[in-house]
């Protein structure tokens, strides 16, 4: 119209479809790092509050962006979407569970010594997994949390998640097979560590209370509860005092196992 001037800005219009599509693209690289730190330990504790995991989860997608290939946005806008999706978050959750049942070594060793030793009674609620658990059993988990945080463990397992976007796409096909068979794996291995973890003091303790059993077979009029259990205790505490620097040992053992399976599923499935 006459009488009016325009002037150039300078400032580009706002394209709103190419920031939907990296929108897009951002949330679905975040589903294998989302999926590892709800399923891992540490990352995924109950004391952790959601937002914190979420902000983790944002912050560490960043990277990811740089240097990892995404699959078209014509991709992720069609119905193959469904199945990738249910892929990456099969792969970090897999990886987080991985970690999660090596870890659980710790409360199955826990948990028999209690139970030797009588303190099964001695429970209370687990901070980081919601249940109940005996004391011993907390006692011997957050010795491995806390060990594995001062390995820098959590580090290490964050740098191999990361570095899997590189050998493992996302949204590529990955054969499960390895997935389930390290799943298998790391089972059987957890219950070795625990085994390890827990024998030292089960084997004394079934020693004490075989000897308690002749000393009450021999004299019936002692009172097992009088004596028997403030000895087994006793020797318990001893036990978990003097064997303290072997137990971390075996833990640490723990971790790198752990490490090591989570390295050779992430191999497997790259591979596979």
């Amino acid at each position: 119209m006459e009488g009016f001037v325009t002037y150039d800005s300078g400032v580009p219009g706002l394209e709103l479809g190419k920031v939907l599509d990296f929108a897009l693209m951002y949330l679905f690289a975040m589903l294998r790092i989302g999926a590892f730190i709800i399923a891992a330990p540490v990352f995924g504790a109950r004391f952790i509050p959601l937002q914190v995991r979420i902000i983790m989860s944002v912050m560490l997608t960043i990277p990811v962006m740089a240097y990892a290939p995404m699959p078209p946005i014509d991709v992720l806008t069609s119905k193959r979407i469904v199945g990738m999706v249910l892929g990456e978050v099969a792969l970090g959750a897999s990886a987080g569970l991985i970690l999660t049942i090596f870890f659980a070594a710790s409360v199955v060793a826990g948990d028999r010594i209690a139970t030797t030793a009588g303190l099964g009674f001695a429970a209370q609620v687990d901070p980081a997994s919601g249940s109940t658990a005996p004391v011993i059993s907390q006692l011997f988990s957050l010795g491995l949390l806390v060990l594995f945080l001062s390995v820098d463990g959590h580090l290490t397992v964050l740098r191999l998640i990361l570095d899997s976007y590189i050998h493992i796409p996302p949204g590529s096909v990955f054969d499960f097979s390895a997935v389930a068979q390290a799943g298998i794996s790391a089972g059987g291995e957890m219950f070795a560590h625990a085994a390890r973890l827990m024998m030292p003091v089960v084997s004394v303790l079934l020693l004490v209370n075989m000897g308690i059993g002749v000393m009450t077979r021999s004299a019936p009029q002692l009172n097992i509860f009088s004596f028997g259990f403030p000895l087994t205790l006793s020797v318990t505490m001893v036990l978990l005092y003097l064997g303290a620097p072997v137990l971390g040992l075996a833990m640490d053992k723990v971790i790198e196992a752990a490490i090591e399976a989570l390295t050779q599923m992430m191999t497997g499935v790259a591979n596979g």
